[in-house]
């Protein structure tokens, strides 16, 4: 566990004792590279702009129902318009629902 994580009294509430280092010594830096893609969105080509490990969980997200990414960012993008009217920050949607899915995915196990 790095020096940072057991520092007694570490702000944010992080538990000092815990023995998770989210930033461990394998960490693939590249992962937080920002990538854009240009992708097609309900029909109407756009550019998206996303760290890779988001790119990642996408392809996860897109194997596991048997599509492609652009499949799944085109169904994101119909319900949230259906749902909710749109949205100001499409690429920060994305993000959490990669997040979603790896969540469910967590709880699924």
């Amino acid at each position: 566990m790095s020096v940072w994580m057991s520092r007694p009294g570490r702000a944010g509430g992080v538990p000092h004792n815990s023995n998770i280092d989210p930033f461990a010594a394998d960490f693939e830096m590249n992962l937080a590279q920002p990538l854009s893609r240009s992708v097609r969105l309900n029909g109407f080509a756009t550019c998206l702009r996303l760290e890779q490990i988001y790119w990642r969980i996408l392809e996860r997200i897109a194997k596991a129902n048997q599509c492609s990414v652009n499949t799944v960012l085109s169904y994101v993008d119909r319900e949230v318009h259906l749902r909710h009217g749109g949205v100001k920050n499409f690429s920060g949607l994305v993000r959490v629902i990669c997040v979603v899915f790896l969540l469910q995915m967590e709880v699924a196990r």
